[in-house]
């Protein structure tokens, strides 16, 4: 492991325990822990999170793409985050994905995909609206979410991966916060991303690969509508117009959100942290944005 993967595993994990400190599963929140989605029983394990006061109703469902650099993360980390979601009225799908550098990419896609999968065989067991499943992801789990979509939407990218989409599934929607859209490795220059990219990608960023995981290169006009985020104080911040504009060419339907002010620099994904007055804000749009999607009975 190089040592920008090790920095990043000790750096995120000492915020994510500072902001999680104290939290526990709301009494509201009906959880199924632990669930293997693949063969590989460590890895590929996920949750399920529900509203109890919607028991035995058929929920539409969210599925979260945790971040990390592509090297850090797992459900744990994001479990209150997506108890938060499932609070608004969803039924929440939190996974583990293979990370680098024990597993290079694009292992985080193919778990992704088996996790969709899951959803779509589980709908009578858990409760899932299969009608609607949307899909949300920050940081590197943006990146990998976005790229998803475009697995599922675009025939000639996803010619590009062994693995298959079950039965034509694309999202119903998507969410994407503080992600990483476009990825341009300079040799002079050894920044973060470049680093991880070389724990990331076997080749470690050839041309072919580059080309590969940029997610605007694959966009087109039966993405699924999308809203994405960033905030003034977001690492990423520059991200946000790029992907604005090729959805603009493609006709994609968006919203595009900008948190924070010059008073308030929000930092990257702030939106996990669920006692944050801005987070609730951002997470509830992003909801009722999933929830401008669903018959109108089915909104509250």
């Amino acid at each position: 492991m190089s040592q920008a993967s090790d920095m990043v595993r000790k750096t995120f994990s000492e915020g994510d325990d500072k902001r999680d400190a104290g939290l526990f599963t709301p009494q509201d929140v009906e959880r199924f822990d632990d669930i293997v989605y693949g063969e590989d029983t460590a890895w590929q394990v996920l949750d399920v999170y529900r509203p109890k006061a919607l028991k035995g109703k058929k929920l539409p469902v969210i599925v979260s793409v945790h971040g990390g650099g592509w090297v850090y993360g797992d459900k744990e980390r994001y479990q209150y985050y997506c108890m938060n979601l499932a609070q608004r009225g969803f039924a929440v799908v939190n996974f583990t994905y293979r990370l680098a550098p024990e597993y290079k990419y694009p292992a985080s896609l193919e778990d992704t995909n088996l996790v969709f999968a899951w959803v779509l065989a589980h709908g009578e067991q858990y409760g899932f609206d299969t009608r609607y499943v949307f899909g949300v992801g920050d940081s590197a789990g943006a990146h990998n979410l976005g790229l998803y979509a475009a697995i599922c939407t675009n025939p000639q990218y996803a010619q590009s991966y062994d693995f298959q989409v079950p039965g034509g599934f694309v999202p119903t929607a998507i969410a994407l916060n503080c992600g990483a859209y476009k990825i341009v490795l300079n040799g002079d220059e050894q920044d973060l991303t470049q680093l991880l990219m070389a724990d990331y990608l076997p080749e470690k960023g050839s041309a072919r690969e580059v080309a590969l995981i940029n997610v605007v290169n694959h966009i087109t006009e039966q993405y699924p509508p999308t809203f994405f985020m960033t905030c003034t104080g977001d690492f990423l911040k520059v991200q946000a117009p790029i992907l604005a504009q090729r959805l603009m060419e493609c006709n994609v339907p968006f919203v595009y959100r900008l948190y924070g002010d010059i008073q308030n620099k929000l930092p990257h994904v702030f939106h996990c942290d669920v006692r944050s007055t801005d987070a609730r804000l951002c997470n509830d749009e992003e909801c009722d944005f999933f929830k401008s999607f669903l018959p109108q009975g089915d909104r509250e």
